[in-house]
C-alpha cells in the first residue's frame, strides 16, 4: 500500500484534472446587486451536452471513511461533475489523468472547506472523501442518456493510505 500526504489544492496543480471553484485573487469578479454583491465568473464550465445530456443540480452528504484508504476510483467519460462543500470543512480530493487507469498516478489533495472542484469528463477520481464530520456537498453533474459512470477497483498493492 502506497502512503502518501495530501498536498495543497491550488488552481494550478488541479488544472490537469479539471477546475478549482473558489473565490479566489486572478479569476474575473465584478460588482453587481447595486454593489452589495461580487461576482466571482465563470469559475466552471458545465460539461453535459453530450448525448443530449442536460446539467442537474443534487446535494451529496458524506460520511468520512474509518481510515482514509483509497480502494476504488471512478470517471464519468461524457459529462464533467462539480462538487462544492456546503459545510465549511476541509475534504479530500483524489484524481488521476483520464485514459486508462494507472494507479500510480493517482494524486491527492487537501481542499479547504471554501474550494470546489470540477472534475473534467473523463478525470479520474474518488468519491467524495468528507475528513471528520458528515458533510453536505452541492453537485453539479449531467443527467440524460448514455453510460455515464465506470468504476474501477484497486488491487490491494495499489491501495493508498492517506495521512493527514
Amino acid at each position: 500500500m502506497r502512503r502518501v500526504t495530501p498536498r495543497p489544492l491550488t488552481a494550478e496543480a488541479f488544472a490537469p484534472y479539471g477546475e478549482v471553484i473558489s473565490a479566489r485573487e486572478g479569476v474575473e469578479q465584478y460588482p453587481i446587486n447595486y454593489g452589495a454583491t461580487t461576482r466571482f465568473n465563470a469559475l466552471a464550465h458545465v460539461d453535459a451536452s453530450t448525448d443530449s445530456g442536460a446539467p442537474i443540480i443534487s446535494l451529496f452528504r458524506s460520511t468520512p471513511l474509518p481510515a482514509p484508504v483509497l480502494k476504488i476510483m471512478e470517471r464519468h467519460p461524457v459529462g464533467s461533475q462539480a462538487f462544492m462543500p456546503l459545510n465549511g470543512r476541509p475534504y479530500l480530493v483524489a484524481v488521476a489523468p483520464a485514459g486508462e487507469l494507472d494507479p500510480a498516478k493517482i494524486e491527492v489533495f487537501l481542499a479547504a472547506g471554501d474550494q470546489g472542484v470540477n472534475y473534467a469528463a473523463g478525470t479520474w477520481h474518488h468519491y467524495s472523501l468528507a475528513l471528520s464530520e458528515v458533510s453536505d456537498f452541492l453537485v453539479v453533474d449531467r443527467a440524460g442518456p448514455g453510460e455515464n459512470l465506470d468504476e474501477v477497483e484497486l488491487g490491494e498493492a495499489d491501495w493508498i493510505e492517506v495521512v493527514v
